[in-house]
């Protein structure tokens, strides 16, 4: 329901202060994700293999709540409730309160919250704070990456053979013949090493730190890529999905690399190899 009450500026807003507002969200949210993990938490099912905690939707409400209260007009789109509207605001936020639930579910150190931007259409921030690490991932359009306010780079590796590729797995891998498998096999031929962290955002942020040299996966969702898309482009990378055309974070899949190895990664996505 639009809010008549509520003015709605045409022009851009700080970045700063945008930037600001979700670092701070961010790190609210963290902080009562960890409580959560400390103190307990219920689990329920999507389906047999895609839960979900009282702790997403408590983190999830933590963030709306921060950031509606710092900007009322804005729209929301979140992992458990979907689209909020609160105006016709030209700003989106997209927001996982809990990427890595399954982790977070098994005491696995390896989740996060994830704030990405919209505005007008094109994603311009991007913010992602781990709790466990304390590590806080932040890229605005034009100004960069960093980890804790130091800037990050994607890595300098050339060759496909030389690198360390992540992915992960759709919660539907039981029912779906997309499943990422078959692609899982062609890079475990070619790479040096894979990982399957649990958290794409995360491995969005590693490959922006250069910890990861590539990171493919399919069948994501908005709020998996808009926050670790900026902070991957912001930090040198390269973006698309797997024809090689611009990434859509309303597409479901994508390959993101440090750029050397990018054409690389679309070959083994696009010519399987006989046998794999």
């Amino acid at each position: 329901m639009v809010q008549s009450h509520v003015p709605i500026s045409s022009e851009p807003l700080s970045t700063d202060r945008l930037l600001e507002t979700a670092i701070a969200a961010s790190r609210e949210a963290g902080a009562l994700l960890l409580n959560y993990s400390a103190r307990g938490f219920r689990v329920e099912y999507k389906n047999p293999i895609n839960l979900v905690t009282d702790a997403d939707r408590a983190a999830e409400q933590c963030l709306i709540d921060h950031i509606r209260n710092c900007f009322p007009s804005h729209r929301f789109l979140a992992e458990e409730r979907g689209r909020v509207e609160q105006a016709p605001s030209p700003y989106l936020w997209i927001i996982d309160p809990l990427d890595g639930t399954t982790n977070f579910a098994h005491g696995y150190p390896a989740y996060c919250v994830s704030i990405g931007l919209e505005y007008r259409g094109r994603c311009i921030l991007g913010v992602i704070y781990d709790p466990s690490r304390d590590e806080l991932f932040t890229a605005s359009e034009t100004c960069g990456a960093q980890l804790n306010d130091r800037p990050i780079h994607v890595s300098e590796t050339t060759s496909l053979d030389n690198s360390l590729l992540v992915t992960g797995f759709a919660y539907d891998i039981r029912e779906s013949p997309r499943n990422n498998l078959d692609h899982f096999a062609q890079f475990a031929l070619k790479a040096q090493g894979l990982r399957r962290t649990g958290s794409a955002a995360l491995d969005l942020c590693y490959v922006a730190a250069g910890r990861f040299d590539g990171f493919w996966e399919v069948r994501l969702n908005p709020w998996d890529m808009a926050a670790g898309s900026v902070i991957v482009r912001e930090a040198g990378g390269r973006l698309t999905d797997f024809s090689g055309k611009d990434l859509s974070i309303y597409e479901q899949e994508i390959v993101a690399s440090n750029g050397h190895i990018h054409e690389a990664m679309l070959d083994v996505l696009n010519h399987p190899s006989p046998g794999t």
